[in-house]
């Protein structure tokens, strides 16, 4: 088993950025987590392949949660490849599958309330944004501690920048995968945009909880990889 980062490069709002969705490579299946914004399928795919790896193994989608840039290509990639299981935890799922509304398209119609003139339309736009995301349904709901992956996988509640947030810890590989539990910035690990944290103490106490894994290998979706050895 071997965990490979997937550098994802594009521009938003006239600046380049990169986001590095995380893929899972156990007895020649792919397991992706997080699939990137609406219409990302393509530059995925294309990064999966340029490292050697047929989408025909792809069996597994992990969805830590439910924000526009880890699920916005989700439903492209159940329609192109129908046997892929989706992976979430119970919480999270049911505002994937639309069971009941997101928080972050809660909390961005709260915010727009109060917002700045000068921001007002990109809160609109972000609205939008949730609104137009595809229901998918979820195959697999997993809670705090569950083993999947063949047991090498240990899911791990990390709730605050959503309630529902989870990361993965592989205690073979000494390595976490973070979502935005954890962000990768200036060589530490903080959390994600405190701005948009649903619940900044309890992401702060998630973010402890990672730390104190003293993990090898924390793969962050904003930031990229942090090695305590180096690459």
């Amino acid at each position: 088993m071997k965990i490979i980062e997937l550098p994802i490069e594009f521009e938003f709002n006239g600046q380049e950025n990169t986001i590095y969705p995380s893929l899972i490579i156990l007895n020649n299946e792919l397991t992706l987590v997080d699939t990137g914004y609406p219409n990302f399928l393509r530059l995925i795919e294309n990064e999966i392949i340029h490292n050697g790896y047929e989408m025909k193994n792809l069996k597994n989608i992990i969805i830590t949660h439910y924000d526009d840039d880890h699920i916005g290509s989700l439903s492209d990639f159940k329609e192109k490849y129908p046997w892929i299981n989706i992976i979430a935890s119970e919480m999270e799922s049911k505002s994937i599958s639309g069971e009941m509304k997101s928080e972050r398209l809660v909390q961005a119609e709260e915010i727009l309330e109060n917002m700045p003139l000068d921001q007002i339309e990109f809160g609109k736009w972000f609205i939008k944004q949730l609104k137009n995301l595809k229901y998918v349904s979820i195959d697999k709901k997993v809670h705090d501690g569950d083993m999947i992956l063949d047991n090498k996988c240990k899911v791990v509640a990390t709730p605050g920048h959503t309630s529902g947030h989870i990361s993965l810890y592989f205690p073979s590989l000494k390595s976490v995968i973070t979502g935005d539990a954890a962000v990768h910035e200036n060589h530490e690990l903080v959390i994600a945009n405190p701005h948009f944290c649903l619940d900044v103490e309890r992401a702060e106490q998630s973010l402890r909880k990672l730390k104190n894994m003293k993990a090898e290998t924390y793969y962050c979706y904003h930031g990229g990889p942090k090695r305590k050895y180096g690459r």
